[in-house]
């Protein structure tokens, strides 16, 4: 998980080498630094997941292997955002939940039957937990661990 802002934060999963994932990290902040100082004002989840989708998008050819998943707060109405994109940019913006890594599919599948809105904390940590165990329980490829 790399601090983009204040009140942002983007986690970055690798597909084939960490490798990709700090030099990519850095490309962001570098960015994010230069919006920052270009417009004197912090960057929003909106803006900064349309930053990672272009910067994506403009390497398609020759990707970096990393599906990003974008979390923060607005910084004027302090609303929380969460989206993810694809190896190619592909933004996917949702209010519930959004999910990466090896084990896609299942966890789509577990949290679409444990999440429901509004749980209290509590509720929400089991939920999470509950998904992540029994979705990697049925992806081999995933091991025995979650981030």
């Amino acid at each position: 998980v790399y601090i983009m802002a204040d009140k942002q934060k983007n986690g970055i999963k690798a597909v084939v080498s960490t490798q990709s994932t700090g030099t990519f990290a850095n490309e962001l902040k570098f960015h994010t630094n230069l919006y920052s100082l270009n417009e004197t004002k912090d960057l929003s989840p909106k803006t900064f997941l349309s930053m990672v989708s272009n910067f994506l998008y403009k390497r398609r050819f020759g990707p970096y292997f990393v599906e990003p998943v974008v979390a923060g707060l607005d910084p004027k109405t302090d609303e929380p955002f969460i989206a993810s994109t694809d190896l190619i940019g592909c933004p996917m913006v949702t209010n519930d939940f959004v999910v990466s890594g090896t084990c896609l599919e299942q966890l789509y599948g577990m949290c679409e039957t444990l999440y429901k809105p509004d749980m209290a904390p509590d509720e929400l940590f089991e939920c999470i937990s509950q998904a992540l165990l029994n979705a990697q329980d049925r992806d081999a490829y995933s091991g025995w661990g979650g981030v």
